[in-house]
């Protein structure tokens, strides 16, 4: 038997799983923005290369992916809008939030996603003190909100970067088209899982049904918290399908583990159940006789938030340039040298 393993391993500082939930840092405040104009930096609207111009609204805090994406543009020196959005079951409140590589800090204001009147005077607010084109959002909501979220961001001329994966997703690609939308949506945030993705997809369309014939058998862990299947193993599948040509179900074929016990006999440490991202793909002969295995790990979500900022920062680079409105992949992101 010929087994190959691909393991992208990534161990990474956890952060605490906390949904939706306002926790950790959450305080009543006073309605308004509190924060003094010199606290933003004036920007004009011709450019956005300087990344401390920018101001990202980074919605879904107080989620932990959200949180660990706001985490992250502290750290490659992006400043955070002073508003984003959070679930409608969570009463405004201001949460800060803190990089604890660097120190830097920042307090942001979270309003209810129904509450689109008050997040629509605060994002003018945002734009009057930053600049038009230096107010960019990034989305780790929910599965549920991903196509009304994309629709007011796009209808709102607010460039973003979608990681939240589910949803209908022929839909989304099609309103942010017809909108003429700037965003970066993708299934999967980390530099080393897009380059894997990008080489599939060019061994698929250079080689078809090379391995016609093999079955293909998926198995992906995630934390109990995330509701649904992994966005990486459908991108990851497409790819795989088109080299063995299985009638493989992406609904039905996908082994999703969800809970603890499952989870920790896949291979993920204790530590990483509430944070991880563990998938098997395998391949394997008509007979038995050959298989193929590819692996990625991660645990944590630094890898996924650190790609994120990056986008954001690529993201900015276009719609500073003068260009129209464009969807870009994370392949996109990648070729163009923008994953430090």
């Amino acid at each position: 038997m010929i087994s190959i393993l691909l393991l992208l391993g990534a161990a990474a500082t956890l952060h605490q799983s906390r949904g939706f939930s306002p926790v950790q840092n959450c305080r009543d405040c006073a309605r308004g923005l509190a924060t003094p104009s010199s606290a933003l930096r004036m920007a004009g609207d011709e450019g956005a290369a300087d990344p401390s111009s920018l101001r990202i609204m980074v919605n879904g805090m107080p989620g932990p992916m959200a949180t660990a994406a706001a985490e992250a543009c502290l750290r490659k020196g992006l400043s955070l809008s002073p508003v984003a959005m959070t679930g409608p079951e969570i009463e405004p409140c201001t949460i800060t939030v803190t990089d604890d590589v660097t120190g830097s800090s920042a307090d942001v204001r979270l309003i209810p996603a129904t509450d689109r009147d008050e997040l629509l005077s605060s994002l003018a607010g945002v734009r009057e003190a930053a600049g038009e084109s230096n107010v960019l959002a990034i989305d780790y909501t929910h599965p549920s909100a991903v196509n009304g979220n994309a629709v007011f961001y796009a209808e709102n001329k607010l460039p973003f970067v979608m990681g939240t994966t589910g949803g209908d997703r022929d839909k989304l690609m099609e309103d942010m088209a017809s909108r003429s939308a700037f965003a970066v949506i993708a299934p999967n945030m980390g530099k080393q899982i897009v380059a894997m993705q990008a080489g599939l997809e060019d061994l698929a369309e250079k080689f078809p049904s090379a391995f016609a014939g093999y079955k293909l058998e998926v198995t992906e862990s995630h934390q109990k918290t995330k509701a649904d299947t992994s966005g990486t193993a459908k991108a990851v599948i497409a790819s795989l399908k088109k080299l063995s040509d299985d009638s493989f179900d992406l609904e039905e074929d996908i082994e999703m583990l969800r809970d603890d016990e499952s989870s920790l006999a896949f291979g993920v440490s204790e530590e990483a159940l509430k944070g991880h991202a563990f998938h098997t793909y395998t391949l394997t002969s008509p007979d038995g006789s050959v298989q193929f295995e590819l692996k990625h790990n991660v645990e944590g979500r630094t890898v996924y938030a650190e790609g994120t900022a990056d986008a954001v920062k690529f993201l900015a680079s276009k719609v500073g340039s003068g260009m129209e409105g464009k969807v870009f992949s994370m392949i996109d992101v990648l070729q163009a040298g923008g994953l430090e």
